[in-house]
């Protein structure tokens, strides 16, 4: 499950694209940014650099290569985020196709990322040592830290194809492909905006969490602080703080380590947003006891689906009225327990695959998240190949971990199978403390922890083992492993 926006009045850009045929009438990320050569106001702080965008009309981080790059199908494979913020917005328009890399790609899962976007040019920060022959093929373009002085013709030739990838964890990512108007269509421009945020996020904007935020601080004149790889957390929340953030998001797990941080308090945001996972009550009740004069929101979206909605009531799940409502700009339906969306914010479609395989014949897209209704609210349980089956009955990962986590001693927990000779599997959760030095003993927690959930679950759903562990694994996306979600 992934994303997210801000409730804040939204005015349609008309992007006036008109597929991959090179028309003068193509607008390009640059000509929102700048309309009509108005000055441009955004910033990127990135980890030990600060770039304002300004620097754009008279250089370029390509240096006077930029036009070469004309009509290709690139990978952008920069391993910080600064030069990929500023490659987007150099190259959309320009690039006939754009691949978002994340840097935490093998070599063999490069290879075939170039492959299936028939890629003819590779974007790196250094020149790349010779490895792969599919790679090497490639013609190298590698961009500096700041722009460099010189002259530069910014005309949109193309409507770009922007691809950005799946977080799968194994083999090759799907490439899913967006377009400027279905990435950042529902954003105000510079021009259209009011009062200026800072923003933030912990997400990589190479991802589609991240890239949302990217494009409403860009298309908003407003500066962004970027995240960067391995970075430690108290470190990425101080620089947060120093340049001012206003506005910040990230996955409830990402918000869960800021809070076992201890330095979460150093942020005074006025707004707070939660998506790419569940976000279950008691993590939006722990951020609103750390930022009380904050928004805090939780919202749904994903790669190929889009952003479908923002809640912003304090609650868990959302409103049974968002579903099965046609007059809307954004169509939800539920079929078999799954949410399926249907909006212009869909991707078009995976590369190298079938037509139909992303979007259905009536359109909609069937995003695999699972969600149950319970008193006028939809819940969202998980993902449908992360259900637990126990002797043949189901069990979400999430809706026991909801209840583990709703004990004020739980920071996260992450609930699994174990396989069983008789029941095929049973349930079993490891649970990271806030303070595993507390007044409690071990023992006591996990008893009142095991006596919660079979106040409140089925029996089949309450763990047959629970363990206490110092930490739980992420994925470079900010998210909980689960084996086969």
């Amino acid at each position: 499950m992934t994303q997210f926006f801000v409730p804040e009045p939204r005015v349609a850009i008309d992007f006036a694209f008109n597929g991959m045929r090179k028309k003068p009438e193509v607008s390009s990320l640059w000509d929102f940014i700048a309309p009509s050569g108005a000055a441009v106001s955004g910033k990127f702080h990135g980890r030990g650099a600060l770039v304002a965008l300004e620097q754009l009309r008279a250089g370029s981080t390509f240096g006077s290569a930029l036009e070469s790059l004309r009509g290709r199908s690139v990978l952008i494979a920069t391993r910080e985020q600064l030069p990929t913020a500023l490659a987007l917005i150099e190259l959309d328009g320009v690039a006939r196709r754009m691949v978002l890399c994340t840097p935490d790609l093998t070599p063999e899962q490069l290879a075939g990322v170039a492959a299936t976007a028939q890629a003819d040019a590779i974007v790196l920060e250094a020149p790349r040592a010779p490895g792969s022959a599919a790679l090497d093929s490639l013609a190298p373009y590698v961009v500096t830290p700041q722009p460099v002085p010189g002259p530069v013709e910014r005309a949109a030739g193309f409507a770009t194809e922007w691809i950005l990838l799946t977080s799968g964890t194994t083999g090759t990512p799907k490439l899913v492909l967006h377009t400027l108007q279905s990435l950042g269509g529902a954003l105000p421009t510079q021009a259209q905006s009011g009062a200026r945020s800072i923003w933030s996020t912990f997400y990589d904007i190479r991802r589609y969490g991240g890239l949302q935020i990217y494009l409403r601080a860009v298309l908003s004149g407003s500066p962004l602080v970027l995240s960067s790889s391995g970075e430690p957390t108290p470190d990425f929340l101080a620089r947060a703080a120093a340049a001012g953030v206003t506005h910040i998001s990230g996955t409830p797990s990402h918000w869960r380590r800021a809070l076992m941080s201890g330095h979460a308090a150093i942020l005074k945001p006025e707004y707070v947003r939660l998506s790419g996972e569940v976000a279950d009550q008691a993590v939006l009740d722990n951020l609103r006891a750390v930022y009380p004069n904050a928004r805090i929101a939780h919202a749904f979206a994903s790669t190929e689906a889009g952003v479908a909605f923002d809640v912003n009531d304090g609650l868990a799940g959302f409103p049974l009225a968002f579903v099965d409502n046609p007059s809307g700009e954004i169509e939800l339906k539920v079929v078999d327990h799954t949410l399926r969306i249907r909006s212009r914010r869909n991707a078009a479609r995976y590369l190298g695959a079938e037509p139909g395989v992303l979007v259905s014949d009536d359109g909609y897209v069937d995003t695999g998240d699972m969600v149950e209704l319970e008193g006028g609210r939809y819940y969202f349980r998980g993902r449908v190949g992360g259900v637990i089956n126990v002797g043949g009955l189901k069990v979400y990962p999430e809706e026991v971990e909801s209840v583990l986590n709703a004990d004020p001693r739980v920071r996260m927990s992450l609930v699994r199978s174990r396989r069983n000779p008789i029941t095929g599997a049973v349930v079993v959760a490891d649970v990271v403390l806030a303070n595993p030095a507390g007044s409690d003993t071990p023992d006591a927690v996990k008893n009142d922890l095991l006596d919660a959930c079979r106040r409140t679950l089925a029996p089949h759903k309450v763990p047959a083992m629970l363990r206490f562990v110092p930490a739980l694994e992420f994925t470079a996306a900010g998210k909980l492993v689960r084996p086969n979600a």
